[in-house]
């Protein structure tokens, strides 16, 4: 089992720094799963108040309570609490900043969505059968639907690094071949939220699997 990273704590959350590869929840084929190991790691019980994909590595919030959870859930559903991610994608945005207003499927039915992204900077990969144009993208969201930064992000020709499931699967597998990228590059990479009237943000570097 993999110990979990806490990086913030107090009388009512936890802020946890979560690896890729750890599923949230329990499911058919997954053996420890955050609200499993956690729990045994702290000898408390944690209760979720967000998710990540199981791909995707980096910050989230658990509650030491029920009650705190709806509390934060809350939070979250309002805007109290902003989240940021940092997303490594193949090929170059048009525009420096910007916002995809797309709408996502979600359990059948078709949902609004929207999602800003900044570009920071970008590299040149030389992958030997060819070269492979990398940015690095900030991302703040809206809304909260599932894989909504993997499916905004390929629906502008600009899909993650190593996404599998909505991803360019011939670079992906160039990437996976010649550079050893075997990750999803996505980071959930900062969180911001009052604490005794005060903003307080929790920022962590992305993964060392990052190329950059």
């Amino acid at each position: 089992m993999k110990h979990i990273e806490i990086l913030f704590e107090n009388e009512e959350i936890l802020i946890i720094n979560k690896p890729s590869g750890v599923a949230v929840q329990g499911g058919s084929g997954i053996l420890y799963p955050l609200d499993k190991i956690l729990p045994e790691q702290l000898g408390f019980p944690i209760y979720l108040v967000h998710r990540l994909d199981i791909e995707t590595s980096g910050l989230m919030i658990v509650a030491k309570s029920p009650f705190f959870a709806s509390v934060w859930t809350k939070k979250i559903g309002s805007k109290h609490v902003k989240k940021e991610y940092t997303a490594i994608c193949i090929g170059r945005p048009t525009n420096k900043t910007g916002m995809i207003a797309d709408s996502v499927m979600q359990h059948g039915l078709e949902k609004n969505a929207c999602t800003h992204y900044r570009f920071l900077e970008e590299r040149q990969i030389d992958c030997g059968e060819e070269i492979v144009t990398l940015s690095k993208m900030r991302l703040t969201l809206e809304t909260g639907r599932m894989h909504q930064i993997r499916i905004h992000l390929s629906k502008q020709n600009l899909p993650i690094a190593g996404d599998d499931k909505h991803g360019n699967f011939k670079i992906n597998k160039i990437l996976k071949k010649t550079c050893k990228i075997k990750h999803l590059l996505l980071c959930s990479s900062s969180l911001s939220f009052l604490e005794r009237g005060e903003t307080k943000t929790i920022t962590i570097s992305p993964p060392d699997y990052f190329p950059f």
